[in-house]
């Protein structure tokens, strides 16, 4: 099972949509790990590393802030 990731720019660029297995972000108060069926959550993102667990590798991308929607799908 995986989750939909979608990842945009404040300019609505979109920097990620794909199929991943789990991701790893910081937030306000520490970092969250995120796997398939999480709870429903909405929260800042702090200033940090995106680490994305895709076809069994690890990816990692900055964050410069801003929020993301976790659900069925996580967007940030």
């Amino acid at each position: 099972m995986c989750l939909s990731l979608y990842h945009i720019t404040p300019c609505m660029l979109i920097v990620w949509d794909s199929e991943v297995k789990e991701i790893i972000l910081s937030i306000n108060s520490g970092q969250i790990g995120v796997l398939p069926n999480h709870a429903p959550i909405a929260t800042a993102v702090d200033i940090g590393i995106l680490r994305i667990r895709f076809n069994d590798q690890w990816l990692t991308m900055a964050l410069m802030g801003g929020f993301v929607r976790i659900g069925n799908e996580v967007t940030v």
